[in-house]
């Protein structure tokens, strides 16, 4: 999968900049923490530690991140040291070399609504503590991404440089670099991320070997069969089709009782009183929270009760709502770097649009042409501010941009409307 914005650079000169929970990012509006959650797993006390980090140490908001991650924004300078400690305190931090490699994103809902063929959260437990003991590992970049998908398709469709996917009677498939057919390695489902950890240190070796620095797969083997020769990997296994991210509202299980709620959050910031009502019903739950890859709120074992104090507070509950699928990128005032105050104007586009039970692309609106933050895949629609206002076009295809004669939140629609071909 190549990015829609042109080829990636190969041999690259220095570090990848991403922010960690120990290298802090300057920003206009104070410095900026992202704390990794691999899997988006917190307990509700974790939640509740973090929520006051926000408060007591930021600017008493919490940002989700497309990886499922969490930042902290409006941090003192001075701050490091403390967040550090009280993360540590959190278990949030269980290896400093490793902190900013631990990017894993996993199929949120698995083990809730009864579908999916594996408990991907026991993967993403075993995974994280394997890389936090392997010393090869240490040299990934921050960008580095390895999804794990209990067999909907929701995280496949990400873009992980590595990739496993769960087949049924204990089975599992590994992808490096595209999921495409042919390309997967069959195995047991309880080697898988022992194996995916190894693909990782296998990317290192091929960096090692050709003298090479790059952040990504694909940077360096675009279709995955370098590395795959490397795992010694004969068997090509069948894959699965991309499935769409979980919707919000009410999770039933297969029988149809209820197993858990799944809430949006606007642009994928919460305010500590909106996290601390997160926190709470997530206690009355299992005692869970998952963050998932589109900035939203898994409940396991959260009651249908808690849905209206949740809406009221702003939490987003109802799946044809316009805000499913839609986020920002931070702008202005917060980024000396954009052109517009996206959110702002995000907020009155999609105030415009009715709710839809038809099924959306995700839509992101960028301040400039880095385009932080935008969803994972190949299919969105891409609100780009520009010198001359914003251009509005579908990512990944070859359509143009739509007419800048029309209301931006018309021509937001309809390049949402476009049809969704994501298969493998």
């Amino acid at each position: 999968m190549t990015s829609p914005f042109g080829a990636p650079p190969v041999g690259r000169g220095r570090d990848d900049a991403c922010p960690g929970a120990l290298r802090l990012h300057p920003a206009d509006d104070g410095a900026l923490a992202r704390v990794r959650l691999p899997g988006g797993l917190l307990t509700a006390a974790q939640a509740e530690a973090l929520g006051r980090l926000s408060e007591e140490l930021g600017d008493g908001h919490l940002d989700l991140t497309s990886r499922g991650n969490v930042q902290l924004r409006g941090l003192r300078s001075d701050a490091g040291g403390e967040l550090a400690d009280r993360l540590g305190a959190a278990g949030l931090l269980p290896s400093i070399r490793h902190e900013r490699v631990r990017n894993i994103v996993a199929s949120p809902l698995a083990g809730v609504d009864g579908c999916g063929h594996a408990d991907v959260q026991a993967w993403t437990r075993e995974l994280d503590r394997l890389l936090c003991v392997s010393d090869a590992a240490t040299g990934l970049s921050g960008r580095f991404l390895f999804a794990l998908d209990d067999g909907r398709g929701d995280v496949a469709a990400l873009g992980g440089d590595v990739t496993l996917i769960a087949l049924p009677d204990r089975r599992a498939v590994l992808h490096v670099g595209p999921v495409a057919p042919g390309s997967g390695i069959a195995m047991p489902a309880e080697d898988g991320p022992r194996q995916a950890l190894r693909a990782a240190e296998e990317f290192l070796a091929v960096l090692r070997d050709g003298g090479q620095r790059a952040w990504r797969v694909r940077e360096v083997d675009p279709d995955g069969s370098l590395i795959r020769a490397r795992l010694g990997a004969s068997t090509p296994a069948e894959t699965v089709d991309f499935g769409p991210p979980p919707g919000f509202g009410v999770v039933h299980d297969s029988d149809g009782t209820v197993a858990g709620l799944s809430l949006g959050l606007r642009f994928g910031r919460a305010s500590a009183p909106q996290w601390r009502l997160l926190a709470e019903a997530a206690a009355r739950g299992s005692g869970e929270l998952r963050l998932t890859p589109w900035r939203g709120v898994v409940l396991p074992g959260a009651s249908a009760a808690e849905v209206p104090i949740l809406a009221e507070a702003g939490l987003i509950a109802d799946s044809g709502s316009p805000w499913h699928g839609a986020s920002a990128c931070t702008g202005l005032p917060g980024c000396a770097k954009s052109l517009a105050d996206v959110r702002r104007d995000a907020a009155e586009a999609l105030a415009a649009q009715r709710p839809s039970t038809a099924k959306l692309l995700p839509v992101h609106w960028s301040g400039c042409a880095r385009r932080c933050g935008h969803p994972g895949g190949d299919r969105w629609v891409d609100v780009l501010a520009t010198a001359d206002g914003y251009q509005v076009s579908v990512a990944g295809t070859d359509r143009a941009d739509l007419p800048g004669s029309q209301q931006m939140s018309a021509a937001v629609a309809a390049a949402r409307s476009t049809p969704q071909t994501r298969t493998t």
